[in-house]
């Protein structure tokens, strides 16, 4: 994690004490131009926020901080004998969460959060790129997402940016709702309600309970909330927006949806009729419902038809995200950055799609953080393969098992089902993957972030 050069930064000690509702002590002359969460990364005017992370309590290094020039520190307790421009604070996290709230609100930019169980990444950049048809855009860069890296994308936004876009992710009840207090969204985006995390939250429900947190920090005066039409658990929300795909009373639906080879076109159905001529470069029919619901974000935001056409050309998927590239005479579909169900399914019309000739290959690893679910879904992921016809599955993780016994129910044969269970030997499981690949396969790498199963294709590209 880098240290942060906040552009401009405008708050002196005294202004930061009062948005932190801190307390400053031994305050003598400081100009602070940066901020950083790690003791190893100071520069001069750096203000140190001693955080206790997971393995590390950064209040063990102010004394060392201090040593190395920093110019002040906020932290919850000051070690006995350090001396210098001292910030107390209840809550280290919360205040750094507060600092980077008062530098959007010095900025004003207009603000868009988005959450969602599947699509919010990808629709982050669906929306990003039409705003930045139109405005000086900033967003959520790789997987900073959460109550560390979504102040750091704040506090890193030039002080010129005129439109904000912000992801927010969550594990547990509760976070969403302090992320939007902090980004204060214009417009608050749920992509949907799926599966990830039902460890924490025990059902369908509780995820969408926790998502439409969202809503806590919404712009009270003229805040909009965009959701998806075809989720029932999200209906009947007063002054919402929908988008939906096949609920014909949304607000907003694509139609006349054609697919090309790697592409699709389509028009949306508006309250003001049929928006006409849009198309994407990308494959899978849920990014159609992604670039619908940017298209929407767009008409909330003012851009016209013509930029967000635009926009939608110019969009760049997130790295690990539906990367497709050719290796050693087949191709593969690299899409290592997530997983739930909803997104295995989503994946896997990819495969089918992309696979034109050849055979379809998927290669899929554990969904994490799905609790006592986890058995009944990781099955129905394997049964899903076989129906949509995939040839091929390899199952990995401690879950592959009940992967490949899902496949083999719904009528895939079981040689054509290979199960590795110890994700820690990345190398033998990409031996037995190289060794059943022909030429012309389609190859779809697909699981949850902590699989790492990057591993697996960087292993195939370098033999």
């Amino acid at each position: 994690m880098s240290i942060i050069h906040v552009d401009k930064m405008r708050m002196s000690l005294a202004e930061i004490a009062k948005v932190t509702d801190g307390e400053l002590f031994y305050s003598g002359s400081a100009i602070i131009r940066n901020i950083s969460l790690d003791s190893r990364e100071i520069e001069e005017g750096t203000l140190f926020v001693a955080i206790k992370g997971e393995r590390f309590d950064g209040h063990d290094f102010i004394g060392k901080a201090f040593e190395d020039g920093a110019a002040a520190i906020i932290c919850e307790r000051i070690p006995y004998k350090v001396k210098g421009n001292v910030i107390l604070v209840d809550n280290s996290l919360a205040a750094f969460g507060a600092i980077a709230r008062t530098h959007k609100q010095l900025i004003k930019p207009l603000t868009v959060g988005i959450t969602g169980s599947v699509g919010k990444t990808t629709t982050k950049q669906f929306i990003s790129a039409v705003l930045a048809s139109k405005y000086k855009t900033h967003k959520t860069d790789g997987n900073f997402n959460n109550e560390i890296g979504m102040p750091i994308t704040i506090l890193r936004m030039p002080c010129d940016t005129e439109a904000l876009v912000l992801e927010m992710g969550m594990s547990f009840k509760g976070e969403i709702s302090r992320l939007s207090k902090i980004a204060e969204p214009d417009i608050a985006v749920i992509t949907n309600i799926g599966s990830s995390h039902i460890e924490n939250f025990g059902s369908r429900e509780g995820i969408r309970d926790a998502k439409m947190e969202i809503a806590d920090g919404l712009n009270k005066k003229k805040g909009t909330l965009v959701l998806n039409g075809d989720e029932p658990l999200l209906s009947g929300v007063e002054s919402a927006v929908y988008v939906a795909m096949n609920n014909e009373s949304a607000d907003y639906r694509p139609v006349n949806i054609v697919e090309g080879d790697g592409y699709f076109t389509f028009d949306i159905k508006t309250p003001d009729g049929i928006a006409k001529n849009f198309r994407i470069n990308v494959l899978g029919i849920h990014n159609v419902y992604n670039a619908a619901v940017a298209y929407t974000v767009g008409k909330l935001a003012g851009v016209c038809d013509s930029r967000i056409r635009e926009g939608l050309l110019n969009f760049e998927n997130a790295a690990m995200r539906q990367n497709i590239y050719e290796n050693k005479g087949y191709t593969i579909i690299e899409d290592c950055y997530n997983a739930s169900p909803e997104s295995m399914a989503a994946s896997l019309s990819v495969l089918c799609a992309k696979a034109k000739q050849g055979r379809r290959v998927a290669v899929l690893g554990d969904m994490l953080e799905l609790g006592e679910q986890s058995d009944i879904l990781h099955y129905g992921v394997g049964k899903k393969a076989a129906e949509m016809g995939i040839e091929l599955l390899f199952a990995f993780g401690p879950h592959a098992g009940k992967m490949a016994e899902g496949a083999i129910s719904a009528g895939m044969a079981a040689d054509r089902v290979t199960v590795f269970t110890d994700n820690s030997d990345a190398q033998g499981f990409a031996k037995i993957v190289s060794a059943k690949l022909t030429e012309g396969d389609t190859v779809l790498f697909k699981a949850s972030r902590g699989m790492a199963l990057e591993r697996i294709t960087k292993i195939l590209s370098e033999e």
